[in-house]
């Protein structure tokens, strides 16, 4: 059975603790113990299976996530088994042959973050809590918002005014949570959350949530698989929060201590220049972590300048030889441009992982013929507000359309 256990001072909780901090100050982890090993011809069957959990690209993955959880308390939509897609235009645009883009504003509420609130979620209902809350920039907001009312708890999100899509508030809205704006920016949402944690009655679930993290490790499985069990060289995905840091570093090293991996792939992490406070450390060899006070990115799902999770996405990139990188909005913006014209569509934050890829290509940090799969984490429709094309007009005449269509 899990239990949460401390990576630095090796502190031991029940899985069913309501704090997640430990007294040292780092994270508690979900330490699962494995006893059995799952195989892949196990996990392929489940593929087409039509029983409940295994039509889920998260709890089909049950026992590397959350064995000891009874079924009657899986809250789930159906999340994950998102396509892992060719795109030549991408290859051109990156300088990366056969790049691979893990989609996964095919999530139910349209982001990643919904592989980790159904295990979260799941938890928070087997404890017997009537509330939950998080901090958010909008996607975590809109995710909670859904698998809350799937469960039937009541909803809080707390997001920074003025710094968070419209099309995601809505979204949270639209599932019936309380939505409070705090005049700061996620960072201060994310203190007041964290403070407002009181007993099993309101759970929180932001990544700080152990569970949260071994949802996400799923995209990593579902990666691995699609690829029959053979690694990429690479995992280049977006960074704010460092949630995705610490799932994939933890899920490769379980698989490479149950044997289904011997090599592992390199993590990048990409932040955006204006809220770089994890690229920056990195490259000062970890010495430190320098928040940024006022994050500023036209990528608002990253535009986070303390993330909670900086401890444990340092021991993933050290675990995995990984690197992290800071691209600009402009690069950002031309590598939306690219990803949107391959007929893909994304969030701007989702397509850093994109202009990462290609910046690490034009250094040389990935070399000829590796293999790199990149995660988009949100939906096209999640950020309208970056910019786009303008659309013609014209008169309701043959004429002008002729002369619209060149």
């Amino acid at each position: 059975m899990a239990v949460l256990r401390c990576p630095t001072c090796g502190l031991q909780a029940p899985a069913d603790a309501v704090r997640f901090r430990c007294e040292c100050g780092d994270l508690l982890e979900v330490s699962h113990g494995f006893r059995t090993r799952i195989e892949p011809d196990e996990l392929r069957a489940r593929r087409v299976s039509s029983a409940p959990l295994d039509r889920s690209g998260v709890w089909r993955f049950r026992e590397l996530i959350d064995h000891g959880l009874p079924a009657e308390h899986v809250v789930t939509l159906g999340e994950g088994n998102t396509p892992l897609l060719l795109s030549a235009a991408l290859d051109a645009f990156t300088g990366i042959g056969e790049l691979r883009v893990k989609h996964e504003g095919w999530n139910p509420t349209g982001s990643f973050k919904d592989r980790g609130m159904t295990v979260a979620m799941s938890r928070a209902v087997a404890r017997g809590a009537r509330r939950v809350a998080c901090a958010s920039t909008g996607n975590t907001a809109a995710s909670l918002s859904a698998y809350a009312a799937r469960a039937g708890l009541e909803a809080f999100v707390l997001v920074p005014e003025g710094a968070t899509a419209e099309s995601k508030l809505a979204q949270a809205a639209a599932h019936g949570a309380r939505v409070v704006r705090v005049r700061g920016n996620f960072d201060d949402a994310m203190r007041l959350v964290e403070d407002a944690q009181e007993g099993k009655d309101l759970v929180l679930l932001n990544s700080i949530n152990p569970f949260r993290i071994e949802g996400q490790k799923s995209i990593v499985y579902e990666i691995l698989e699609e690829l029959d069990w053979s690694p990429p060289d690479w995992i280049v995905f977006p960074a704010g929060n460092l949630g995705n840091t610490s799932a994939f570093g933890k899920a490769l090293a379980e698989l490479r201590e149950l044997g289904l991996v011997t090599r592992l792939p390199r993590l990048a992490a990409v932040q955006a220049e204006g809220a770089s406070p994890f690229a920056r450390a990195f490259a000062g060899k970890f010495a430190e972590l320098v928040p940024d006070p006022d994050p500023q990115t036209v990528a608002s799902a990253i535009r986070i300048g303390n993330p909670v999770s900086y401890a444990r996405a340092v021991r993933s990139l050290r675990v995995t030889d990984g690197v992290a990188i800071a691209v600009s909005d402009e690069d950002i913006l031309q590598a939306k441009r690219a990803v949107d014209g391959a007929g893909l569509g994304a969030e701007p934050a989702s397509c850093a992982a994109i202009a990462g890829a290609r910046e690490l290509r034009r250094r040389g940090v990935i070399g000829d013929g590796e293999r790199v799969a990149c995660v988009l984490t949100g939906h096209l429709l999640k950020d309208t507000g970056a910019p786009v094309g303008t659309p013609l007009v014209v008169e309701a005449t043959p004429e002008a359309l002729r002369q619209a269509l060149g």
